[in-house]
């Protein structure tokens, strides 16, 4: 599952991602919660155009839903995809990146819930495999909305959680949002569980449980040892 992330490096955010100019602003957040808006990445509307960056309620809402149930639908599970309606019809044909450097997992120990950041150990952004809809009632604007879409964990994550955020390798962030319609073992190569090598975990503040929570003493070690 992923219920928290963050997007705390903006320098250099459009040229890693290769984002044509957009008005959508990126600003370090340390505290991403279900139901705010977050950046996401999509194919420009032209093949070869550069991609395009816009901003969507994080939770999706299908299309065909009479009323939308806002924030709902946060996750999707990989495995499933192709079979769930809810699911299905983005997975064949919205496909998005959800930039992020960071999320937030929990133990239990003592009664207590205790936070963990997990991020790449060189700090860098990464993108989250997402897919996204868009729900219109007569009369209004477009609502779009997205969801992240989760796997295996990796040995980093286990401890954790049984899932994890599909983090997408680089290399595969265009065959993701941009490839024609898939089978069920092509979304098993590309959602695999992020190089456990790659990924650091280490204990934060219990500041973050509070979902108004914000700034970068969030991500600020305060355990002794960092797990790998």
């Amino acid at each position: 599952m992923c219920g928290r992330f963050t997007i705390t490096v903006t320098i250099g955010f459009c040229k890693r991602f290769g984002i044509a100019e957009s008005s959508v602003t990126i600003e370090p957040r340390y505290n991403i919660t279900p139901s705010q808006q977050v950046p996401v990445i999509i194919p420009g509307h032209e093949e070869g155009s550069p991609r395009l960056l816009t901003s969507m309620g994080w939770g999706l809402v299908p299309s065909w839903i009479k009323e939308p149930e806002f924030g709902h639908f946060i996750n999707a599970r990989a495995e499933n995809l192709l079979e769930k309606k809810f699911f299905r019809d983005a997975a064949l044909h919205r496909r998005c990146l959800i930039p992020a450097t960071g999320f937030y997992e929990w133990k239990h120990e003592g009664g207590k819930k205790i936070p963990y950041y997990i991020r790449r150990k060189d700090g860098a952004l990464f993108a989250f495999a997402g897919i996204y809809e868009g729900w219109q009632a007569p009369g209004q604007d477009m609502m779009l909305t997205c969801a992240i879409i989760t796997t295996e964990p990796d040995s980093v994550v286990a401890p954790f959680h049984n899932r994890m955020p599909a983090i997408l390798e680089e290399t595969v962030e265009d065959t993701w949002i941009s490839a024609p319609a898939w089978q069920p073992a092509d979304l098993g190569s590309l959602l695999a569980p992020y190089p456990s090598r790659l990924l650091e975990a280490y204990q934060v503040s219990p500041a973050v449980n509070s979902a108004s929570a914000d700034g970068p003493d969030l991500i600020k070690s305060v355990g002794q040892e960092t797990l790998f």
